[in-house]
């Protein structure tokens, strides 16, 4: 048994079998991570790790979850207390919080084992890992190129065989994008069922939590764990959560699956598109209908977006002023001295830029935040009418797969359209998942979308599951292991 290449709940089945013992996994993980040369990892928590999964061996008895003693990461955006949470950012250094996420006591109390905190963008600013200070995580198929963002160490990470599942944020496509990237399978929930409280703020409107892991069953046990109301989290909903890995089904007989034919259209790669429709005729022979939408990819979608995001983080942003939070910078003359200085110094490039958009957009409220807000209204608009005829939708993730390291950079417009199939369901606030569905000519994963009405988290995992019954692509591993 290759433990390396099992998925999350195999590894959780095997160790209450007995035939894996937590320390030795857990010490395991930390080894694949010290040693992987990904950069993924800002933090390693070793000491505390094997503390943690010593304890959880001798109350093996009292497993109540399929997650207890599983090896996972958390992004360096989520709280923890007692050990660092940077943001990657210079602005955090030395930050240790007083209080954990509530994401993160949620796993805590399910028995999963953290190893430590991954690398992102900055702020989780970008969508290539490249804006971090302590610079990229590198994708494990290699290594040339990025891992995606903001998440990229949450994705390298699990892709990589450093732990088994990990956690990462999805503003306008941070979870799907590294996910599709990397070969893995990450959910962007229902915005409001999963608590923000100890997520660092981005943009508070759009960011949700969401699991990274190997196939969809591991995302629904996660899921399972995470979305709860939370009185701290005003955004929150109440509703039926849990369920959703005892609700998996690989029965997708008569289910009406979207195919909105404006979004495989120019821009996209051939292999990627050839590859997000062979997800679909797999579902087919599984009985799921396939029914063409004229769907339009409004070409605002992306600025509404970007407008929006950058204002909400010029808003959240503030508050680091070098006075009550945030870098602090000796030798200043006033407040407003030190605020700047502190700004400058702790700040990179691409949170200032992304400062600077969303002050201007908030100078102009009405010209562009309030046209941002009735952007994302008509797009709303625009799902529920697709959802009248079909119950869940098929797109691509990215254009094309992972680029080369430092080609973002130079071409900023072309880096922010990656995010042209990623940012509507996020403005609609609706659930999405990116799962393997093929690799191109050189090797590189490619991933499909799964796009579910206002709380469709069991429809998608359900499509998903399906797929990857009859699939292999979520099994392979960059190391060789795996099917």
């Amino acid at each position: 048994m290759e433990l390396r290449a099992l998925t999350a709940l195999e590894l959780g089945a095997a160790i209450r079998r007995g035939e894996a013992s937590i320390p030795a996994v857990t010490e395991l993980a930390l080894k694949w991570a010290e040693q992987a040369g990904d950069n993924a990892f800002i933090t390693l928590t070793g000491e505390e790790a094997m503390g943690r999964a010593r304890g959880l061996q001798s109350r093996l008895k009292e497993a109540d979850s399929p997650l207890y003693g599983v090896p996972m990461a958390l992004k360096d955006n989520l709280c923890t207390r007692g050990v660092p949470t940077t943001c990657a950012s210079r602005m955090l250094e030395g930050w240790i919080p007083p209080y954990s996420a509530a994401v993160v006591e949620q796993l805590a109390n399910a028995g999963a084992v953290s190893i430590g905190k991954t690398n992102l963008d900055e702020f989780a600013m970008g969508g290539s890992g490249e804006t971090s200070r302590f610079g990229p995580a590198r994708n494990p198929w290699d290594k040339s190129r990025t891992a995606g963002g903001s998440s990229s160490g949450s994705a390298a990470a699990v892709a990589g065989g450093s732990c088994w599942f990990a956690l990462g944020s999805d503003t306008g496509g941070s979870v799907r994008q590294p996910a599709a990237h990397c070969g893995l399978t990450g959910v962007r929930p229902t915005y409001g069922t999963v608590s923000r409280y100890g997520l660092v703020a981005y943009a508070s409107s759009l960011d949700q939590v969401g699991p990274l892991c190997r196939d969809g069953a591991d995302c629904a046990a996660v899921l399972d764990v995470i979305q709860l109301p939370d009185r701290r989290d005003a955004t929150t909903v109440k509703g039926r959560y849990g369920g959703l890995l005892a609700g998996l089904t690989d029965d997708v007989r008569g289910m009406r699956l979207g195919i909105p034919v404006h979004w495989f259209g120019e821009g996209l790669d051939a292999e990627v598109r050839a590859a997000v429709l062979s997800a679909a005729e797999v579902l087919k022979g599984r009985g799921a209908e396939v029914v063409e939408l004229p769907l339009p990819m409004p070409d605002w979608a992306v600025a509404a977006y970007y407008a929006m995001a950058c204002a909400e983080a010029s808003s959240n942003l503030s508050r680091y002023d070098g006075v009550r939070f945030g870098l602090r910078v000796e030798g200043a003359d006033s407040p407003e001295e030190l605020s700047a200085a502190a700004r400058a110094r702790g700040f990179g490039a691409e949170v200032k830029r992304r400062i600077l958009l969303g002050t201007y957009a908030l100078g102009h409220y009405d010209d562009c935040y309030r046209k941002a807000l009735g952007a994302r209204e008509a797009i709303g608009r625009l799902f529920r009418e697709a959802f009248t005829r079909c119950d869940a939708l098929l797109a691509p993730v990215t254009p094309a797969v992972a680029p080369r390291l430092g080609e973002s950079a130079k071409d900023r417009m072309k880096a922010r359209l990656s995010d042209v199939y990623t940012v509507p369901a996020a403005l609609a606030g609706l659930p999405a998942l990116s799962m393997p569905c093929g690799f191109d000519r050189r090797g590189l994963p490619i991933g499909a979308q799964l796009i579910g009405p206002r709380f469709g988290e069991q429809t998608i995992l359900n499509l998903a599951h399906a797929y990857q019954r009859d699939t292999v692509w979520h099994r392979r591993r960059p190391w060789g292991g795996g099917v």
